[in-house]
């Protein structure tokens, strides 16, 4: 049985075309996300933050870049991502599904059920 507290899973569409699916405990998240408007022409804009991160590519084709180095990634491929590391993907097929642990907690995507 679920706690509460624990009970904090929930699907959030982020921008037209992405979906965002989310689980996580107190010290660990798990983020599913499914973006369905693909191939993109570039890649996003590179990002970082404080947390570790794994990617794990479940379904589609992906080029990841990481600290500068480019890695094209398909179906089964794992990503780690130190904290800090500047990090972007672009989708190379029309659907990839992304599933994403972090630690500490991302709070910026949680959006607690009321």
């Amino acid at each position: 049985m679920i706690s509460e507290k624990e009970d904090r899973a929930e699907e959030k569409r982020s921008v037209p075309g992405r979906e965002r699916k989310v689980a996580c405990l107190e010290d660990l998240m798990t983020v599913v996300m499914d973006f369905n408007d693909g191939p993109m022409d570039n890649p996003e804009p590179p990002h970082s933050h404080p947390h570790e991160q794994i990617t794990y590519v479940a379904g589609g084709k992906v080029l990841f870049l990481k600290d500068n180095v480019k890695y094209e990634l398909t179906e089964g491929d794992l990503m780690t991502i130190p904290s800090g590391v500047p990090h972007c993907i672009q989708t190379l097929t029309e659907h990839v599904r992304l599933v994403d642990s972090f630690t500490p907690v991302r709070k910026d995507f949680i959006e607690m059920k009321k």
